[in-house]
Parts: structure tokens; C-alpha cells; sequence
């Protein structure tokens, strides 16, 4: 562009400014909302170790049937990977659904987010779920806390201990807490379920064991936590909270063996009815080692059955 004395000079290309005089508001507007894109689900990844689980269950079927009515109508969330590809952070669920229902795309919101801001987002999204198991909420915890103290500039710790959990100045836990309506011990007690070998955290996800106990079981060894587990299996019984706080006790001592759990779980729990009992090792030479528990007793009470009639019969003569 030349002036009037034939100078000439050029208009910053990106200049703000000229943005701002040659664009209206809403356009400026548009620029900065979020746009919804149509993405191939081929190129979307599940987020790595994903603690919320997505079963193909009778509420997936719903689902399903829903996304072939109308499609998927509430867009999933994503951050766009450096190899190009996209990572999901909310609408695992949909985006099954959407695969079982044949198609090949799904609405997206792509997010420009940092690993760990990616992590606190889909904790925070899962989150809002109807239904959340013990371990969803342990694993998920977890994630967060890390990524919170690393976003603090500090490693994380293992052990999660409330005196090292300090993020500017506030808990870490009672900032999860905030978010989900319990506090910052009640956060511990979750995240230490991570510390569980897999068959108790199940137990706590069924409803076996409840979450008192199975914090202080998460502080034996893993393998006093496998012994403990075939004891259960084989007795058909779980410990209350008084015996795991038994048990962690001589855990802690160094005295906790195979023998001294089974001394435990043999102890009457409170208003507990009383039941005979007799050991695996004594029926061991009538039954095969993988017979559950149920199928011995089955058997136990047929025997009892054809001896009583037996004896009824021996009297009748």
C-alpha cells in the first residue's frame, strides 16, 4: 500500500489489530468455540489404562439401538496425539456403541491438553457416572493424584501419604474430594484398594468384602494376599473388619503366616451364628483339589441323607 508521498508498507498479515478491524464479533467469536468434527473411529484411541470399565451389557444393547435411531447426539472428547492419531477422554462408551452399530464415524471435540491434563479431565468426566465400582474409583483416584502432583513439580509417591500430598498449598485428596463429594480419607481409602491383587479387588467390587477391611488387606504382602484369598475360596468365607486389623497387625510384626490367618478366620465374628466347620485338609482325600467349596457341601449333604435313611431303615426291622 503507498501513501501519498509514494512510500510504500505492508499490513501486519496476522496483526490482531487487522483482525479485529476486518472481522465482526461473531466471527471472532466462532474462531474461539469449540467445533464439533466428524472423526473415522479408526483413527481414535481408548485412553491408555482406562480405569472405567465398558462391558457389552443389556445398557450397551440400549445404546446400540439408540445410535441407530438417531446417531450419536452428544459429542465424545478427545486431545489429538503427536503422531496424528486421537486420544479419547470422554465417550468410551459411545464410541463402542457407535462401532457396534456400523458406523464409521462419531462426533468429536478435539482439546488441546498436556498428558496429565488429559488424565484430571477424563477422571473428572468419568466420573459423573450413575454407578462407579470400588475399583473404578481406586484406580481412577490414583491417576489423578499423580498427575496432580506431577503438574505440582514433584514425584509422586507410592504410598500416598497425606503429609506428602500438599498441591499449592491444598491436599491433593481434598481437592479430588471436592469433585466428588467425599473426603480426602475417605480418597486414601479408595486409592489404597490399588495396592490389592486382583481377586480381592474383585471381592470388593461384588460386594464380598466391604471397603474397611479390604484397606487393611491392602497392606499385607501380595502373596499373604493370594494365601488368604485360596483360604477364602476354600472356606467359603471372608474375614470381617476386626480380623483384617488382626491380621495386618501380625503382618506388620513379621508373625503372619498361612497357619495364623486360618487361626483368624476361625474366630466367630460378632452375632455371627454358629457353624461347624471342617478343614479342607481333612475332606482333601474324598475330594479332587478343584472342587468348589458348594459342590463339596452339596455332596456332604446327600451322604448325610442316604446315612440317615439307612439308619431309619436298620431301625424299622
Amino acid at each position: 500500500m503507498a501513501n501519498k508521498s509514494g512510500q510504500t508498507f505492508e499490513l501486519p498479515k496476522q496483526s490482531s489489530l487487522v483482525a479485529d478491524l476486518f472481522t465482526t464479533q461473531e466471527q471472532r467469536d466462532n474462531d474461539k468455540r469449540e467445533k464439533v468434527m466428524d472423526i473415522p473411529l479408526a483413527e481414535i484411541d481408548d485412553f491408555p489404562d482406562h480405569p472405567f470399565q465398558v462391558k457389552n451389557d443389556e445398557a450397551m444393547q440400549s445404546m446400540v439401538e439408540s445410535v441407530n435411531a438417531v446417531g450419536v447426539q452428544t459429542p465424545a472428547i478427545a486431545r489429538q496425539k503427536e503422531d496424528g492419531r486421537y486420544e479419547l477422554i470422554s465417550g468410551h462408551r459411545r464410541k463402542l456403541a457407535a462401532t457396534l452399530a456400523g458406523l464409521e464415524t462419531i462426533p468429536l471435540i478435539v482439546r488441546d491438553l498436556s498428558r496429565d491434563e488429559a488424565i484430571i479431565a477424563m477422571v473428572d468426566a468419568n466420573l459423573q457416572r450413575e454407578t462407579i465400582l470400588p475399583s473404578e474409583k481406586a484406580l481412577s483416584y490414583k491417576m489423578k493424584l499423580d498427575a496432580m502432583k506431577r503438574q505440582a513439580g514433584r514425584p509422586s509417591q507410592d504410598n500416598c501419604s497425606p503429609l506428602a500430598n500438599n498441591f499449592k498449598g491444598i491436599k491433593t485428596a481434598a481437592i479430588i474430594g471436592e469433585t466428588t463429594g467425599e473426603s480426602k480419607d475417605q480418597v486414601y481409602r479408595y486409592i489404597r484398594l490399588t495396592e490389592l491383587i486382583p481377586q480381592i479387588l474383585q471381592m470388593v467390587d461384588d460386594g464380598k468384602i466391604a471397603l474397611r477391611p479390604a484397606v487393611e488387606l491392602s497392606h499385607l504382602p501380595r502373596e499373604t494376599q493370594a494365601e488368604l484369598v485360596d483360604m477364602m475360596e476354600s472356606e467359603d468365607y471372608t474375614p470381617s473388619h476386626a480380623q483384617t486389623i488382626k491380621m495386618r497387625k501380625f503382618a506388620e510384626e513379621g508373625r503372619l503366616n498361612e497357619d495364623v490367618i486360618f487361626s483368624i478366620m476361625q474366630e466367630e465374628k460378632p452375632n455371627q451364628k454358629e457353624q461347624f466347620k471342617i478343614s479342607r485338609d481333612k475332606l482333601s482325600k474324598y475330594f479332587a483339589p478343584s472342587t468348589p467349596p458348594q459342590k463339596m457341601e452339596e455332596i456332604i449333604i446327600k451322604a448325610l441323607e442316604l446315612w440317615r435313611q439307612r439308619e431309619r431303615n436298620r431301625d424299622a426291622r
